[in-house]
């Protein structure tokens, strides 16, 4: 079967009204239930509360069908780095790799802290995990093997981190807002997958930065509404 995954980042209590756009133009062209990947405390300014409406609202929409994925804890990079890391940390993220630099030890207790809070709010498992800006270092490879973390993901690849298993293979289309330059180039790309064939499995994710831009808006709809023609909306945990 041809799927599409689609999903939105950075969902927190900070970008609830960026989150309520981006769900309404999925929901518009057929994508009702696309997955969420869930900050606990976005920048350490915006902590998700058990007994919150926020926290409420999660559990509906977790009781809805929509599969929750924790992203992160901070979603902020506070480490340092050096070679690739630190190309990567400079060049694919604005100081949000979180978990590019961290060690096996804090990896695993942001992983063991952020599932446990999510898991108590919507009163089940979390579908898997999926890292700020998709970056991973070893310490949390190691950490999500260790914590039997059954899905994660990066700009190539969807697999069990526990197995190794590739679950899904192919780049995320995705868009940036960031700068002109990486608007235009996230523009282009999304064009291109428009018209040339695609994978079995497709992923696509949007973030809340790209509701500041018609532009990106206008291509989030014209590529899902392209892919919706021949790939139906599936679940992760469905791999």
């Amino acid at each position: 079967m041809r799927t599409l995954l689609a999903s939105i980042h950075d969902v927190g209590p900070r970008s609830e009204s960026a989150f309520d756009a981006l769900h309404a133009r999925f929901g518009a062209l057929g994508v009702e239930r696309p997955a969420l990947l869930v900050v606990p405390d976005h920048w350490g300014e915006a902590p998700i509360v058990a007994g919150t409406p926020f926290a409420t609202r999660l559990r509906a929409l977790s009781d809805a069908g929509h599969e929750i994925f924790l992203h992160g804890w901070f979603h902020r990079d506070a480490s340092k780095h050096s070679g690739v890391a630190g190309f990567q940390a400079k060049h694919m993220t604005a100081g949000e790799g979180e978990f590019l630099g961290l060690d096996a030890t804090e990896a695993e207790r942001r992983i063991r802290d952020g599932r446990a809070l999510l898991e108590d709010i919507i009163g089940r498992p979390v579908t898997g995990f999926v890292a700020p800006a998709w970056l991973y270092g070893d310490g949390a490879h190691a950490a999500l093997k260790a914590t039997g973390m059954p899905i994660a993901e990066d700009h190539l690849r969807v697999w069990n981190p526990v197995t190794g298993k590739v679950l899904a293979k192919g780049p995320v289309i995705t868009w940036a807002s960031r700068t002109r330059m990486r608007r235009w180039s996230s523009l282009a790309v999304a064009a291109a997958a428009r018209v040339v064939p695609l994978a079995t499995v497709v992923r696509m994710a949007v973030h809340p930065g790209d509701v500041t831009s018609s532009a990106l808006l206008a291509s989030i709809s014209a590529t899902l509404a392209a892919i919706l023609r021949t790939h139906a909306p599936g679940r992760y945990a469905d791999l």
